[in-house]
């Protein structure tokens, strides 16, 4: 089975989606195709970047996945693969990528030149789709590109340790379903700064001294139910590795979020403070 996955910001509200699917099927009718997200929000590539990182490990190792967000190609966003990881990362070289090459060192990467072998009507999604199902086939990526080196970093992924090493500066990356706000300040980033140190979460107009290991961790005394703790505010690392700040059982139709009840936005300043 070759898996293919799918990132993009395209929406569902249109075609392109279902278009894109059929595409794939019609280049290679065996591909298991797998939806991570079309909600990206238009062009974040930090926001794609984050999803990549939180979901690819999921998958089998093999699996190939395409980004379609910020993809025309023209002289500064060249096409590329990448190989890490034993996984495959098709995607514009608009630092997308850059997340998962400061944790590990890629295996291969390609800058696609295959353009100039399709059709004259073909778009860039084609050849997305032409590179995909070429590696998912069990294809060589010197096929499809020529070897580099080099790709475009993100620097809003990089949490940034202030000189004196007491604190640590981050942003808001990602705003979730739930309303709660991803920062870019990595556990591993945290405990290596820390080192056991006493610490405070400094942002807007609100502060938090603990991160917990979970959200139910709020509960922190057995005489009230779990109930009682609804609304609360908390930090935790989640499942990505990333400082999340949340609202204990929020609903951001209903009762609010930490997005809109804390005033934190993408992109807001997260600062650890330690003592």
């Amino acid at each position: 089975m070759s898996i293919i996955t799918l990132t993009t910001d395209y929406g569902l509200k249109d075609h392109f989606v279902g278009a894109l699917k059929g595409k794939i099927l019609s280049e290679y009718s065996e591909a298991s195709i797998i939806d991570i997200s079309h909600d990206i929000d238009p062009f974040n590539t930090v926001e794609a970047s984050y999803i990549i990182g939180a979901s690819y490990a999921s998958f089998p190792k093999g699996t190939v996945h395409l980004i379609g967000v910020d993809m025309e190609w023209n002289k500064e966003n060249q096409h590329i693969v990448m190989q890490w990881n034993d996984h495959y990362f098709i995607a514009a070289d608009n630092g997308i990528l850059s997340m998962l090459s400061q944790k590990i060192v890629p295996q291969k990467i390609v800058t696609i030149n295959i353009h100039d072998r399709l059709h004259n009507e073909a778009t860039d999604m084609d050849v997305f789709v032409k590179v995909a199902c070429h590696i998912a086939k069990g294809g060589l990526l010197n096929i499809i590109g020529k070897e580099t080196n080099n790709i475009k970093q993100v620097t809003e992924l990089q949490a940034v340790v202030s000189v004196d090493n007491n604190s640590l500066k981050g942003h808001i990356i990602y705003i979730d379903h739930f309303g709660n706000v991803v920062t870019n300040i990595s556990k591993k980033q945290f405990l290596e700064v820390a080192k056991g140190r006493p610490y405070q979460i400094v942002m807007k107009t609100k502060n938090i001294k603990t991160i917990l290991p979970n959200y139910s961790a709020i509960a922190s005394s057995d005489k009230y139910p779990i109930k009682y703790y609804e609304g609360e505010k908390l930090a935790l690392f989640n499942e990505a590795g990333f400082l999340e700040i949340a609202i204990f059982r929020s609903n951001p139709s209903k009762v609010g979020s930490a997005n809109s009840l804390l005033g934190l936005n993408y992109r807001d300043v997260v600062t650890i403070v330690f003592s």
